[in-house]
């Protein structure tokens, strides 16, 4: 699949990949910085920002369309940061394909299972009449109904965007990624591992990486 990116920067190339929900756009404040070092790939996964819409979406093909890029790029390794679901897709290149992954940092997720905890989230986001909407703010208040903190609302509806023909949809699959959301959660069923240098970083607030998850962690990555 040929996936929309933004490439920014000079250096060694540094591809970083978004979580569930998100897209390339996230990742703008951060790529100012990290763009006088890398030379940055800013990915939107398939089924979400600007990349094509399908409805196969699991970790082994996401990996496999982060390889097409590269090909499509000319890029025979690069430097992967993940976020999240983005994390689990890189974990799952650097196992599959170790030859293509020089470093990897992977933010606040671990290799584990995970259960469905987006539920309300995805019934929030499916009770907005998209074909109907008038409005943003229309769209804040239904949502408003189903996530009280703002800030993850004004997350989540950058992925309502503008149609042809000027009304709103959702860049985001929403049908697909409703249907499927346990094989977000998969965990990385690999007997493989990867020897190269490996960063996992947990927030301070989030409970997504446990010490616990220390023995899995350092078994797939060493």
């Amino acid at each position: 699949m040929k996936l929309n990116f933004k490439k920014m920067g000079a250096g060694k190339p540094l591809i970083i990949v978004h979580g569930l929900f998100g897209s390339a756009d996230n990742w703008f404040t951060i790529a100012r910085e990290l763009e006088k070092y890398f030379t940055l790939y800013l990915v939107d996964q398939r089924n979400h920002g600007d990349s094509p819409h399908t409805d196969e979406w699991n970790y082994t093909v996401m990996a496999e369309d982060l390889k097409d890029l590269m090909e499509e790029e000319g890029l025979s390794s690069a430097f992967f940061m993940g976020h999240s679901m983005g994390g689990k897709t890189v974990m799952t290149l650097a196992l599959k394909h170790p030859e293509l992954v020089d470093k990897l940092i992977v933010a606040d997720i671990a290799p584990r299972f995970y259960p469905i905890h987006h539920q309300r989230i995805l019934e929030g986001l499916n009770a907005i009449p998209v074909n109907d909407l008038k409005s943003r703010k229309e769209a804040e208040d239904i949502l408003a109904q189903y996530i009280q903190t703002q800030g993850i609302r004004q997350f989540l509806l950058k992925s309502l965007g503008r149609g042809d023909n000027g009304g709103f949809k959702w860049k985001v699959n929403l049908p697909v990624i409703t249907e499927k959301i346990a094989n977000v959660g998969e965990a990385m069923d690999s007997n493989a591992h990867f020897d190269k240098p490996t960063l996992f970083m947990g927030g301070e607030n989030s409970d997504y990486i446990l010490e616990t998850d220390k023995k899995d962690i350092e078994q797939l990555f060493p």
